[in-house]
């Protein structure tokens, strides 16, 4: 059973379904009925057309469930529109429904993780995971924005902000996470700012660039990871880089800055320079100063307190970490670089097994276990 076919199918086939006629909600379970039984029937008798399978199986789910619904008995007029099995139109609606579940009678952040749950294909965990909130909490709001759109019609799309920040989050956990998504986003965010023109959507898709750039230089050849200042620079690609730093300087000429611009102008920083011991840390700490006035995150705070420490020494970054809940993903991490900065080798190797301990991944965990031993290793020589 090809998992990625099926889950590069859902968008478009979930958005044929809104756009005859099913509320989002009804239409999801149907879509999510049909999955189901791609995967129990494709591999006995895989269809020549996977997404017109998808599309009329979920159809007539939505149909069945409609006529079973009482009070929804006035759309067992749908009945006749049900389609013809065969080839679906090869259109693709993905960005197109990340504007639909942006709709204006959900806030912005419901919107947002109903689109990554529905759209996205991330699990309520990893949503949670990048809102900083608990699972349960997370599970709730996407419940919450569900019941607030079933019913509605979509035919108001939501604002260009809400997208932008779902295809950030998507892009980043496609970067970071389990969810191989870092392409797509880039892609849709190709699309959009092809369409709309605005600094901030070529703000978001040089900062993808910029990022993705150094994609295979993060990894080592047994799958662990390589920090930044360890990467091998040969193997960044420059093509991506030099055009997110063109896009880039043309949205800041306008002069409308806005928190992905300054993003991508740090991540600019890191790449423009030869060598680790050549990044300009200093420009990044006015950065990531701009960025705590646009924003005021505590995971910006998190990581100006890095650039403070490699720009004025490890106890001015150690300060600026101080003002900080520790209880932030990836304090612990960077408290135990700052103090293996400073010298300080036991704190900094109790830390790096505390942050390890709460890793969002495996390939996480295991870099920080490494470097807990490696400096619980000088200590006994």
């Amino acid at each position: 059973m090809d998992e990625a076919l099926l889950r590069s199918l859902t968008p478009s086939v979930l958005a044929v379904l809104v756009r005859r006629g099913a509320d989002f909600a009804a239409a999801e379970d149907a879509v999510q009925d049909a999955l189901v039984e791609a995967v129990r029937a494709w591999p006995a008798d895989p269809p020549r057309d996977p997404k017109g399978w998808l599309v009329t199986v979920a159809w007539r789910r939505f149909l069945d469930a409609t006529r079973a619904d009482a009070a929804r008995r006035r759309r067992e007029d749908l009945v006749d529109l049900e389609p013809e099995p065969g080839p679906a139109p090869a259109a693709d609606d993905t960005l197109q429904l990340y504007f639909l579940c942006a709709h204006p009678s959900l806030t912005p952040s419901s919107a947002v993780a109903l689109t990554l749950r529905a759209v996205g294909g991330l699990t309520t965990r990893q949503i949670a995971q990048a809102y900083l909130v608990p699972e349960s909490t997370m599970a709730q709001r996407i419940s919450r924005a569900k019941r607030t759109v079933s019913g509605v019609r979509f035919d108001r799309p939501g604002d260009v902000a809400t997208v932008l920040r779902v295809l950030y989050l998507v892009f980043n956990e496609g970067y970071s996470g389990d969810v191989d998504l870092a392409a797509e986003a880039i892609r849709l965010t190709r699309q959009l700012a092809a369409v709309i023109d605005h600094p901030e959507v070529a703000g978001l898709l040089a900062l993808m660039l910029l990022h993705h750039a150094r994609r295979g230089a993060r990894t080592a050849a047994d799958g662990s990871l390589v920090p930044l200042a360890e990467q091998d620079r040969d193997r960044w690609d420059t093509e991506s880089i030099a055009e997110g730093v063109r896009i880039l300087q043309a949205a800041l000429a306008r002069d409308r800055l806005g928190e992905f611009q300054a993003q991508a102008a740090i991540a600019a920083l890191h790449a423009d320079a030869p060598t680790a011991e050549e990044t300009d840390w200093v420009q990044i700490v006015e950065w990531y100063d701009e960025l705590v006035r646009l924003t005021d995150s505590p995971v910006v705070r998190l990581n100006r307190a890095v650039a403070v420490g490699e720009a004025d020494g490890p106890r001015a970054g150690l300060a600026a970490l101080a003002a900080l809940d520790d209880s932030l993903p990836r304090h612990a991490a960077v408290a135990a670089y700052l103090h293996e900065r400073d010298g300080g080798l036991a704190e900094a190797a109790r830390l790096y097994a505390e942050a390890a301990r709460r890793a969002p991944n495996l390939a996480e965990r295991d870099h920080l276990t490494r470097q807990s031993a490696r400096l619980n290793a000088r200590r006994s020589r």
